[in-house]
């Protein structure tokens, strides 16, 4: 069984000021930093958007 984390990579990204509150905002209330909340929503969107282009 492998209990390695998934690999990380940083990147550099620029926000609108009201989109990064919004993003703070909502990460708090699901108890996640701003890091993991976008991760998140990120691979939402892309797994969505696959079923929608797939199907």
């Amino acid at each position: 069984m492998n209990t390695q984390k998934p690999y990380k990579t940083k990147v550099s990204i620029t926000l609108d000021e009201d989109v990064i509150r919004k993003i703070r905002y909502l990460a708090e209330a699901d108890d996640r930093n701003f890091s993991q909340y976008i991760n998140l929503v990120l691979r939402k969107h892309i797994e969505q958007n696959l079923k929608e282009t797939n199907s």
